[in-house]
């Protein structure tokens, strides 16, 4: 009996510890499930918001050197970097460069950094910089431009190079901003057709290319990280093979951010569901004005012209608001130019008033002056590209605007031969053209000597001259200041417009987006994706 109640003590003893086991596994499994799952959940969501997407259309190479595409080039901004870098101002700064001398008008002492490292850990030299620009003298990069007037490259030791000039260039600095490659990556190799993957000093480093993509990770080598530690860790760069392309996979959310100069960017992506910011582009229109021709070559008759031009107008009817009114060439918001500066005003009575207090008189519906013995019409001749309907439906509203205060306007159409023909022999009264600014503040083209519109201002000529060796800011601000007085008082041409750059971001993208034509990431570090 004893036994018996022994065993059914045991059973009962053994039935209770595994209902009690079974018991504490499930809740316990109940309990630590949710969380489990909430740590895999986190852990996606943490690798898909850092993670940000861009985009790309018609790539062609990432290599620095190489490419002709300008997204390639916008994007290669946070993975190389150059001597010189320019901030969202336009203002210069050092970059692998500690120090840029001017010894003589053709020549500058480069000092390289050489505690500033490539991705793999090697140190930037004076070597690399001599084998960038030689790569460049070679005429395949955008880049080029910027070494043009380059006859040599010396090297006086591992962190100095001399660098020699053909001729003076005003604001050399802003040229050395082309992106540093290093030397001795591509020894025993041919830059050209090289499939090694491009190393930089940058923020991030290219970590593959496929062929649909190129992966960036952040390069934990940079010499700027302690202060500017991003907070994306990897960009997907999405390659396409049409603009169209891209603006479909945003509408998708498959892209977080891109930039366009575009026009009417709501036609292709709607109007809601993302932010956009625009700044001014360096396609820069203007009218020349000849001011050696008989009636131009009064200061009042090309004041008064000014004045009878809306702006605005040109603006909203042919550009139908996707352009900027522009008052000067610099006005693309370089540091030196104050953007409050107003330039000529429209006001068509008051450019009447200027006529006539300077002996014009209205006869006949239409404006009259003795000049030089000889009756003188202010009758206007604009020459104009037929091939450029733009600048056409421009030619055609100066004209019928000016019609408005009797000055008879005759827009000269003519072939792309016969407008370059001109153009280079100055062949013309007013000229409808425009130019593509260069980042520095140099204004020679348009006022400097030999310029377009035969105008000469002696004072503007010596401002001209001294602004090329100031390196005070405040003294520089003062000059340029003066410069646009004076252009506005005297009027050798008439800047119009420029175009619009557009950086547009989805909504998982949080962060400012601070952008000019130079770069669209000087706030990259702070962005986070959603």
């Amino acid at each position: 009996m004893k036994a018996n109640l022994f065993k059914y003590i045991f059973f009962i003893c053994a039935i209770i510890i595994i209902i009690g086991a079974i018991y504490f596994i499930y809740f316990r499994e109940e309990e630590t499930s949710p969380n489990a799952q909430t740590n895999t959940m986190q852990t996606n969501e943490e690798n898909t918001n850092s993670q940000l997407h861009l985009a790309i259309s018609n790539f062609d190479t990432i290599n620095p050197l190489l490419t002709n595409n300008k997204e390639v080039i916008n994007m290669n901004t946070i993975i190389f970097e150059p001597l010189i870098q320019i901030d969202e101002n336009y203002k210069t700064s050092l970059c692998l460069a500690k120090e840029c001398s001017k010894i003589s008008p053709t020549s500058y002492i480069i000092k390289v950094d050489n505690n500033k490292k490539w991705s793999d850990n090697t140190s930037v030299t004076s070597k690399d910089v001599q084998f960038t620009i030689d790569r460049l003298k070679e005429g395949k990069s955008v880049y080029s431009y910027n070494v043009e007037k380059i006859t040599s490259v010396e090297i006086i030791d591992a962190e100095t190079i001399k660098i020699n000039l053909s001729q003076e260039v005003p604001f050399f600095e802003y040229n050395l901003s082309f992106p540093i490659l290093p030397n001795n990556y591509y020894l025993g190799e041919d830059f050209n057709t090289s499939t090694k993957i491009p190393i930089g000093t940058g923020m991030y480093k290219i970590s593959s290319i496929e062929s649909s993509q190129i992966i960036l990770e952040k390069n934990e080598n940079w010499w700027n990280k302690k202060n500017k530690e991003p907070k994306i860790n990897q960009i997907v760069i999405k390659l396409y093979s049409e603009v169209g392309e891209i603006y479909n996979s945003f509408k998708l959310g498959n892209v977080d951010m891109f930039t366009t100069s575009t026009t009417n960017i709501e036609n292709y992506i709607g109007t809601i569901g993302y932010g956009k910011k625009e700044w001014k582009g360096r396609n820069f229109d203007y009218l020349a004005m000849n001011c050696q021709e008989a009636v131009l070559q009064d200061i009042n008759v090309r004041r008064a012209v000014a004045m009878c031009i809306n702006k605005e107008n040109i603006v909203s009817s042919v550009f139908n608001n996707q352009a900027y009114v522009s008052q000067f060439p610099l006005d693309f918001g370089s540091y030196v130019y104050n953007q409050e500066n107003a330039g000529i005003a429209f006001q068509q009575e008051e450019a009447k008033k200027i006529l006539t207090d300077n002996g014009w008189t209205y006869k006949n519906n239409r404006w009259q002056k003795r000049i030089n013995g000889s009756n003188k019409r202010l009758e206007l001749t604009i020459t104009v590209q037929k091939s450029n309907t733009q600048r056409v439906a421009v030619a055609e509203n100066i004209k019928n605007q000016l019609a408005q205060v009797g000055v008879k306007v005759t827009v000269k159409q003519v072939t792309d031969s016969q407008y370059q023909t001109i153009l280079n022999n100055k062949s013309y009264q007013m000229i409808l053209t425009g130019v593509y600014n260069a980042y520095s503040p140099n204004v020679q083209t348009f006022l400097g000597s030999n310029n377009l519109q035969n105008y000469e201002n002696q004072e503007i000529l010596q401002l001209l001259n001294e602004v090329k060796e100031i390196t005070d800011e405040n003294v520089l601000k003062e000059k340029y200041n003066r410069i646009v007085e004076i252009y506005n008082q005297e009027i050798p041409f008439i800047s119009l417009y420029r175009n619009k750059q557009t950086a547009v971001k989805g909504q998982k993208l949080a962060g400012e987006i601070i952008g000019n034509n130079y770069s669209s990431f000087y706030n990259i570090a702070n962005w986070t994706r959603m």
